[in-house]
């Protein structure tokens, strides 16, 4: 089995392991595990991906949850899935409706999938997750930014006593629109996994992602979106770099590493 299935994690804490990318999971003091945007790639030609072998093997991680950001091809990526599925068929998939649409175009059935919408709070075990946007359906015209092709959702998920913040994908503007971070403000997560990058205009920058941190409260923020594809890392130095001294304690988790984080 993976590394991640024999953490322990004590009463009141989150294990969090990255795998590169937005791909993230979760684990409980009871054993649950969360996996998010499981994008793991058989075929990784050299000119597109920075690391030669997957960072995990879906079958030896045993998985309850998955849930999906949106239906991009690095967030909702049916090989994975489909292994995540036949190895744990009890594990139910979560998102948006074109992601569970996807999964169901793949053969996953209907009882292991769960469509949610913004604004949704669904109880999932011993996990609550709450829905949250990342872009704007109708996207930001007055920033120049045009709707998205399919829906964006974050999630703050309560596991174990912490509030874990999952950006997904949020627009480049995203803190400055009170619309989109006072709801997340009001369910006072504790870390945030934030997708960035200095200078694609996609995601927020590094100043904008300080923004964001400060904006909805966080007690300490992870970059994420980098360690994956040649043509779109970062240096999480350099974003570190970012924030003032007095800002939320940074945590750069070390590549397909685990880190066990206890709300402060």
């Amino acid at each position: 089995m993976h590394s991640f299935d024999a953490l322990s994690v004590p009463a009141g804490a989150v294990g969090i392991h990255w795998f590169g990318q937005s791909s993230f999971a979760l684990k409980d003091a009871a054993g649950t595990v969360v996996q998010v945007d499981p994008y793991f790639p058989s075929e990784r030609p050299a000119d597109r991906f920075i690391h030669a072998q997957p960072p995990l093997d879906e079958t030896t991680l045993p998985t309850d949850y998955v849930l999906l950001t949106h239906n991009h091809r690095d967030h909702t990526w049916p090989e994975s899935l489909l292994k995540i599925h036949r190895a744990f068929g009890d594990c139910r998939f979560v998102g948006p409706v074109e992601s569970i649409d996807n999964l169901r175009e793949h053969g996953i059935p209907d009882d292991r999938l769960m469509t949610v919408n913004a604004g949704d709070t669904v109880k999932l075990g011993t996990v609550t997750v709450h829905v949250v946007w990342a872009k704007p359906p109708q996207g930001a015209p007055q920033d120049g930014i045009k709707p998205p092709d399919v829906q964006h959702f974050g999630f703050v998920v309560e596991i174990g006593g912490v509030r874990v913040y999952i950006s997904g994908d949020p627009i480049n503007t995203f803190a400055e629109h009170d619309e989109l971070t006072q709801p997340i403000a009001d369910l006072r997560p504790d870390i945030g996994l934030l997708t960035t990058h200095p200078s694609e205009g996609e995601f927020p920058f590094f100043d904008g992602s300080v923004k964001m941190a400060q904006k909805i409260g966080l007690k300490a923020a992870v970059p994420a979106h980098y360690q994956c594809f040649v043509k779109r890392n970062y240096d999480p130095q350099a974003w570190a770099a970012a924030f003032p001294q007095d800002g939320p304690e940074l945590i750069l988790i070390p590549y397909n590493r685990a880190v066990v984080y206890r709300a402060r």
